[in-house]
């Protein structure tokens, strides 16, 4: 597939003022706590981050995934700020805030404006946190050589498989969907196996978000000498009906090659456990990676559900 060759943008003015109009109200609605919003410049343009928590601390960074953006981590943002600071951001390539200037042609391309947004805000040992292609960028993040990162949790990620047709056909069923009235939708949650659709304002901001033309590379399966690559802990969340992964495939065979990460798959979720398991997601970002103990081992995979 050609690479993208211009930024991602919106169709036109009165698209974007629309989206912007919905993106606005319903922060205001669903935003939990006093926030700071931010832009800061990087190489391929400028960078939308929702900052909250204390002033002081190794932060926590999230990086939502395709076609989202900040607002879909409202549910983290307070217990994450009780003790971190935490900047959401509105990933570029995707609708929100950010403004992309430049095509965004490869991985490296994606994990270098990821690297630049650590380095505005001044972070040294960030707790990355990335959900399907957020958590794709965040290892290219660290395949780029950026640093500044002390931990990574990536919730069902893109980029550890190719990306199967049973993805596409789910993306698109939770799209027809949303255009359901509201109960009719939650109903639909279950059937297409996507919560998502129970989240009304996010549904809403999903819908005026169509105008939004993305330009972003899809993520290629990384090899085994790629994933040893990451040289910092992480922790792998996924899906037990995921429709990106085959959870257990993934588990099994992060156990062979990198025996150190910390890999969970979560019963009764699917691609979208952000939403369906928002306590369990951010009590396994403020745990890792602990404090290890003189002559503790790594932890290994596992299934349980804590």
């Amino acid at each position: 597939m050609r690479a993208p060759d211009r930024p991602s943008a919106f169709t036109s003015d009165s698209a974007r003022d629309k989206y912007f109009a919905v993106y606005d109200r319903v922060l205001g609605e669903l935003w939990p706590v006093p926030v700071d919003a931010i832009d800061v410049e990087t190489r391929a343009g400028s960078v939308r981050i929702h900052r909250a928590g204390p002033a002081e601390g190794d932060p926590v960074l999230l990086l939502a995934g395709a076609g989202g953006n900040a607002l879909a981590w409202y549910r983290y943002i307070e217990p994450l700020a009780r003790t971190r600071p935490v900047f959401a951001v509105d990933p570029l390539g995707e609708p929100g805030r950010s403004v992309q200037r430049r095509p965004l042609a490869t991985g490296a391309e994606v994990g270098g404006w990821v690297t630049d947004v650590l380095a505005a805000v001044g972070a040294e040992r960030a707790h990355v946190a990335g959900f399907s292609a957020g958590g794709w960028a965040a290892v290219e993040q660290q395949l780029g050589g950026g640093g500044r990162v002390a931990a990574l949790t990536l919730v069902d990620p893109g980029g550890f498989a190719p990306l199967p047709r049973r993805f596409i056909r789910w993306a698109l069923a939770g799209a027809i969907a949303s255009m359901l009235p509201r109960a009719l939708r939650h109903r639909m949650a279950g059937v297409v196996d996507n919560g998502v659709l129970r989240e009304d304002e996010l549904v809403e901001l999903m819908r005026v978000g169509w105008s939004f033309r993305r330009r972003v590379p899809i993520p290629p399966a990384y090899t085994d000498e790629q994933i040893r690559e990451v040289s910092v802990p992480v922790q792998v969340l996924l899906g037990a009906r995921s429709a990106l992964l085959d959870a257990r495939a993934l588990a099994a065979r992060l156990a062979d090659i990198v025996p150190s990460w910390r890999v969970e798959i979560v019963p009764g979720t699917g691609h979208s456990l952000p939403v369906e398991a928002p306590d369990l997601v951010a009590e396994r970002i403020l745990t890792f990676p602990g404090q290890a103990r003189p002559g503790s081992t790594p932890p290994k995979h596992g299934t349980n559900n804590r």
